[in-house]
């Protein structure tokens, strides 16, 4: 089996009928660099005292899995981390068997179903924050009713900003100790367009267009910023969130930051199938480094798509509520098509997307808990009048190599001028 490969397993327990276990699989992956895993210690304590949510940052290779599976036990309450590899990233950063994931990333994940947890996971790459409580304390807290989200600080993301620059410049000066490299502090002129974008004055410049800056002197920060020109994007946090993290040992992750002052965002579309149908076409394309993704196309005027908001060159991110990721064109077809009359899309335009890819970012990450595709639950919307058009397959002279394009109520193969071995796009971490 490919390294990485996600298995959402169901499966019924010995002696329970009905029981369901839904894994997600971590593998483990010996490039990890341990010559004996059998002998391997967790390495990373974080000095958290029994009882109190543990914090942990997992980074891997592309190629390298996190070491762990998640489980959704019927019978048991939460999400539970089981099967850690011995010697594996999670072992060693002290991950332990039975302990119930709290956070993902900074947002709360306990009330979530098990499939939106994932999708969370997958959205972070090969980076991801977690916060856990181990099994004992969790299921104590839960008999006594206690909110586990009060267990957690309040707030410890940093913030990612945007910042255009005006006549003026963009509104901020750093400054930090002599002769330290990494230690950038902002002041942020009130008005300005750093103070605009949501800089706070006082925080700590982490990143700088998607770039550590901790082994920056002055002058070569200096020389970054030039370069930048007339817009930058700038990850800061206040001293009360770096101190977090330092205490910790934990660097400050991009995949955890609020990003709520970015002018770039995913949008949601409702639409309700009329007897035109909705009116756009699907097509699978490239969208940059042999990634493949599913676009909208040809949005016909004053039909339902056009109503709710719909571009042509809009990437979809998600259907119903549930991430696209890893799912080729006739699997999302068949998402949109779940519903006879109504479809919810979770989509972005180019010039969003463009940005979250600069950074080596998801916008899936920064979807809050009520927004589309988070773990909100799908609207109910009203049933039109009249019968769904039929749905007919078109196979091109190529079959599955084709290019890909599916309308409302159609799907349609047909040849691409693309190269015979184009990349397919798999579930995988």
């Amino acid at each position: 089996m490919p390294s990485g490969r996600v298995l959402l397993r169901l499966s019924k327990a010995l002696g329970f009928e009905g029981d369901r276990t839904a894994i997600v699989k971590f593998e483990f992956n010996p490039k990890d660099g341990i010559d004996n895993p059998a002998l391997s210690l967790a390495e990373d304590t974080d000095g958290e005292a029994a009882g109190e949510p543990r914090f942990y940052l997992l980074s891997k290779g592309s190629a390298e899995t996190f070491g762990f599976c998640l489980h959704e036990e019927l019978g048991g309450r939460g999400h539970v981390v089981r099967q850690v590899e011995l010697g594996g990233l999670a072992q060693r950063r002290g991950l332990q068997d039975g302990d119930r994931l709290l956070q993902v990333n900074g947002r709360f994940v306990d009330h979530l179903d098990h499939q939106r947890v994932v999708q969370r996971i997958k959205a972070s790459g090969n980076q991801v924050l977690l916060a856990v409580l181990d099994g004992d304390s969790y299921e104590a807290a839960k008999a006594l009713g206690r909110d586990l989200a009060q267990l957690l600080p309040a707030d410890v993301r940093p913030r990612l900003c945007h910042v255009r620059r005006d006549k003026n410049g963009f509104g901020f000066s750093v400054s930090g100790p002599e002769g330290t490299k990494g230690l950038f502090q902002l002041s942020v002129r009130h008005g300005g367009p750093a103070d605009r974008a949501g800089v706070p004055t006082g925080s700590w410049l982490l990143e700088l267009n998607g770039a550590s800056v901790r082994s920056c002197s002055r002058a070569q920060l200096a020389r970054k910023l030039k370069q930048s020109g007339s817009k930058m994007t700038l990850l800061v946090a206040s001293g009360a969130v770096e101190e977090f993290y330092r205490l910790r040992g934990l660097q400050v992750p991009a995949a955890a930051a609020d990003a709520s002052w970015l002018p770039y965002k995913a949008r949601e579309l409702h639409m309700v199938k009329g007897p035109g149908g909705y009116g756009f076409l699907l097509k699978e394309d490239d969208y940059g480094a042999g990634a493949i993704g599913q676009f909208l196309w040809e949005v016909d005027a004053g039909l339902a798509a056009e109503r709710a908001g719909m571009r042509e060159g809009d990437r979809v991110l998600a259907v119903n509520g549930e991430s696209i990721e890893g799912l080729d064109h006739q699997q999302t077809v068949l998402r949109i098509r779940a519903h006879e009359d109504w479809v919810t899309l979770l989509v972005i335009d180019p010039a969003s997307d463009e940005f979250y890819r600069s950074l080596g970012l998801s916008p899936l990450l920064f979807l809050e808990d009520g927004d589309p595709a988070s773990g909100s639950c799908t609207p109910s919307l009203p049933s039109p009048h009249g019968s769904p058009g039929l749905c007919h397959v078109d196979v091109g002279p190529k079959g599955p190599g084709s290019w890909l394009v599916a309308a409302a109520n159609s799907i349609t193969i047909t040849q691409s001028p693309r190269k015979e071995e184009q990349r397919w796009l798999h579930e995988a971490f």
